[in-house]
């Protein structure tokens, strides 16, 4: 009886923190500070700098995967995600804001590098493979294997927000098994009203903050009769209103994990079919 009781008080919990959180003062609002981009930007730097040298081995492709009892890819072969948090530890300061990394890594049996190649490439297709999390996308321009992308996103996480962000994007590969992609924001606009007359983008001191900046890096290494699939997503959202932690922390660091499994889970969805 008390577990039952327990779980609508906390959503009641996260539902009260998240109306203080969107009535917070417009000051706490709006576009990152200058210091926040520059720390992001210096951490993605270090990220890429690292999956840089790990594009470079056949052997070291992709990052090592934390297990316990059981190894990695046999976790993986018989079907499990495996999802690690790889944020920095809260002492570092990323003035105002919160950075979020997570890694997620996968398994889909009887796929080929080329395969998810021409999946990732097809922007046309994402509404139906990452539905309903993407509305809309299409590519902006392309220049070999570097293109920018336009997308309508849907995140809905207790309340919906629809954004349209661009991404510039980087594909490459080391081998035809061995491959990765890069994909850094250019622009996040949250959008009021979608898909009705009184739709529009909202300015930057009317935004919420719920995602400033969004980096993806997708590795990909073919063995084992499949595809090993790993993701890395780093964001950048804003902070927390002091006094609200209690209430809406475990929503705001929920998020980014739940996005990332979303979208690892229906790429290997799309592979399959």
């Amino acid at each position: 009886m008390m577990t039952r009781l327990l779980a609508p008080s906390r959503k009641l919990s996260i539902v009260c923190g998240l109306l203080l959180f969107l009535d917070a003062p417009r000051l706490l609002l709006g576009e990152p500070t200058t210091a926040a981009v520059s720390a992001f930007n210096a951490y993605s730097k270090s990220v890429e700098s690292r999956l840089a040298q790990q594009h470079r081995s056949r052997n070291a492709f992709l990052a090592p995967v934390a297990s316990d009892a059981m190894s990695a890819e046999t976790r993986l072969r018989q079907g499990e995600q495996i999802i690690e948090r790889l944020t920095p530890p809260a002492s570092v300061d990323f003035s105002g804001a919160l950075l979020h990394h997570w890694r997620g890594t996968a398994f889909a049996p009887g796929a080929k590098a080329a395969d998810f190649d021409r999946l990732m490439r097809n922007f046309n297709s994402y509404p139906k493979n990452f539905s309903p999390q993407v509305v809309q996308a299409r590519v902006l321009s392309q220049n070999g294997d570097r293109m920018q992308s336009w997308m309508r996103v849907r995140q809905h996480h207790v309340i919906t927000v629809v954004m349209d962000t661009t991404y510039d994007i980087t594909f490459g590969h080391l081998d035809v098994q061995h491959g990765y992609s890069i994909s850094q924001s250019t622009r996040i606009a949250e959008i009021a009203s979608p898909g009705t007359s009184a739709e529009r983008t909202l300015k930057a001191n009317e935004e919420h903050g719920f995602l400033w900046r969004l980096n993806t890096y997708w590795s990909y290494e073919e063995r084992d009769g499949g595809l090993y699939l790993q993701i890395e997503a780093v964001s950048l959202t804003r902070s927390i209103p002091s006094g609200l932690g209690w209430a809406i922390r475990p929503y705001v660091e929920s998020v980014p994990r739940e996005s990332l499994e979303f979208t690892l889970r229906s790429a290997c969805s799309a592979l399959r079919r």
